[in-house]
């Protein structure tokens, strides 16, 4: 069947990488000096022959089959100021990467188009979003680790990954991280992590061998989209404490593949469980991975988006 050639823009770096394990063609808008939407690919990952850098100056000459939005802005001024007209009117599909950040039920979504397909990443994220008369529908995650890795946890600690959390507060969970750090070993990673003392960031295709060393992975976010490293955590073996909210409450099975709840006394309990007890963090780490191996498989990822689009052009 043909290839499609698809224009969107690098928004999340990692999800773009799996997306394009999907059978067709990726073009990203770059412009000079990589700005906020605008980023080439990079080294970080390896990506296929399949994905190329397109110049914004070059997009309106260039031909594409749909176009894929990513960002609020990118589909609300950046597109209709650099699209061709021609190209405004070609199928036209919204990826939606969050939750509303504003009221979480009563936000209507800025696309409104029933021309629009309209992609939510989690169950939870479509439910919450009033999506109006836009037509939905879920493609959730799908992981690939760039390499195999086996858990061993010889560290007995836990680790966190949030980018900017110092800068991103409460509904990321830095108060909580903070409070839960004083009683419980944990570090941080992720952009701007040493704002509160953390490691670092850590490139994302060495991320699932780097936690693997860990004995759980805590996640404290109150609410945003489910973030693909903890994913990649379960895929690497590690099991999962965090806040029962959001998709987290669909995901972690207390007392199977980690612990969910939104008491803070019952999570730190846990994580010292898990650090008493390396066996059990195996446990629960195993079932982790065979969770996460069995809902985000890269090639059920896939298909779904090659179903997709090929829906979006016909």
């Amino acid at each position: 069947m043909k290839r499609l050639k698809v224009l969107t823009w690098q928004v999340h770096g990692n999800y773009l990488f799996y997306l394009s394990q999907a059978p067709h063609d990726f073009y990203i808008v770059t412009k000079p000096g990589n700005p906020a939407g605008y980023a080439g690919c990079g080294n970080a990952l390896p990506w296929g022959s399949n994905v190329y850098e397109v110049p914004y100056h070059a997009v309106p000459q260039t031909e594409f089959d749909c176009v894929l939005y990513q960002h609020h802005r990118h589909y609300l001024e950046d597109g209709p100021a650099l699209l061709s007209e021609a190209q405004q009117r070609l199928p036209t599909a919204f990826v939606e990467h969050d939750p509303p950040q504003a009221h979480p039920t009563n936000t209507r979504h800025p696309v409104q188009d029933p021309d629009v397909m309209l992609i939510h990443v989690t169950p939870f994220n479509a439910l919450m979003w009033d999506s109006g008369d836009t037509p939905t529908r879920v493609i959730e995650h799908g992981v690939k680790l760039v390499d195999e890795v086996e858990w061993h946890g010889t560290l007995p600690k836990g680790i966190t990954v949030v980018n900017h959390l110092a800068r991103r507060g409460r509904r990321l969970g830095a108060d909580l991280f903070g409070q839960l750090r004083r009683e419980i070993p944990l570090d941080l990673v992720g952009m701007d992590a040493q704002a509160l003392g953390g490691i670092g960031e850590i490139p994302a295709s060495e991320l699932p061998r780097f936690m693997s060393a860990y004995r759980f992975f805590f996640n404290p976010i109150r609410y945003t989209s489910l973030g693909l490293a903890v994913i990649e955590a379960m895929m690497a073996g590690l099991p999962v404490v965090a806040l029962a909210t959001t998709e987290m409450a669909m995901l972690i099975r207390s007392g199977h593949n980690g612990v969910a709840d939104t008491r803070l006394d019952v999570l730190a309990d846990a994580m010292r469980q898990l650090i008493r007890d390396p066996a059990l963090a195996a446990e629960w780490g195993q079932a982790a991975r065979r969770d996460a191996q069995a809902r985000f498989s890269i090639g059920r990822f896939a298909q779904d988006w090659d179903r997709a689009l090929r829906e979006l052009t016909q």
